[in-house]
């Protein structure tokens, strides 16, 4: 099971709250042109912090492995599509000359505009 006081604690706490908040701290890393593995390093220790939520708040259980790797593998989720999009984002809008938007997550270097001479 991946809830261990209710659906709705769960929900709240780990996917609302920290994911929302996982989802924002990815965006400003990317913003700040920092590496992707910074995000992963932050949710790691944001899921302590997520997991002592429920501890507090819900009664769950403050140290089980099992629950904090279900807790930081939503936030590294949350986190990584944050930073994902906001790269892709920046890295079209800043270098437009150079990269093309392919999708959500992803961009692409343009292709050379054909050297057709008028005459």
């Amino acid at each position: 099971m991946i809830w261990e006081v209710s659906l709705g604690a769960f929900l709240l706490v780990t996917v609302a709250l920290g994911g929302g908040a996982a989802w924002l701290a990815g965006r400003a890393l990317a913003l700040k042109w920092r590496p992707y593995w910074y995000a992963v390093g932050y949710m790691l220790l944001f899921a302590g912090a997520v997991r002592f939520f429920h501890y507090a708040l819900f009664g769950g259980t403050l140290v089980s492995l099992h629950y904090y790797a279900v807790d930081a593998a939503v936030l590294v989720l949350s986190a990584s599509l944050g930073f994902r999009i906001m790269r892709a984002r920046q890295m079209t809008s800043q270098y437009r000359w150079l990269y093309e938007r392919q999708g959500p997550f992803f961009w692409r270097r343009r292709a050379p505009e054909s050297q057709t001479s008028e005459r």
